[in-house]
């Protein structure tokens, strides 16, 4: 089992909690700590059950996949996590990165949030924090061509 942040269901709460297993496979870290931390931490036949499935890359790697860009409506495409992650586009506008997130937040920022390509994580970002710099230009509109009767013959 490789270490990493994972999503369980706490037993004592039935709520979503984020657990972190070390590379010894023991829990080192928890979201109910430290006021629960002498737990029987009975969360982790959950892990031992699924390890790869609860992974927190894996779970977010599974919403992306398939999705495309809220903004550009390009495929979002395989992750590179450390390279040029997704990112996510809140309600009210702003946008956030991965590291911005924490993992037990995952559901419900799953259920109220878009779907972003790093290109456009960036130019958003950009644009809230630069607003200074960003000149709109309005679109051209495009031009439609109509085809005129004629009486050729090819």
């Amino acid at each position: 089992m490789r270490p990493g942040k994972r999503l369980i269901t706490c037993p004592e709460t039935h709520a979503v909690a984020a657990v972190h297993i070390n590379l010894f496979q023991r829990m080192s870290d928890c979201t109910r700590w430290p006021e629960m931390a002498g737990c029987d931490q009975a969360c982790l036949s959950q892990v031992y059950a699924a390890p790869e499935d609860c992974l927190v890359q894996r779970i977010a790697a599974a919403w992306y996949a398939e999705k495309r860009c809220a903004i550009c409506r390009g495929e979002i495409g395989p992750i590179a996590w450390h390279e040029r992650p997704p990112a996510l586009w809140a309600p009210d506008g702003t946008t956030k990165e991965w590291t911005g997130v924490a993992a037990v937040e995952l559901p419900r920022i799953f259920a109220t949030h878009a779907p972003l390509c790093w290109t456009c994580h960036l130019t958003m970002s950009f644009r809230r924090e630069h607003p200074d710099l960003v000149f709109e230009r309005p679109r051209p509109a495009p031009t439609r061509t109509t085809m005129q009767p004629t009486t050729a013959v090819y």
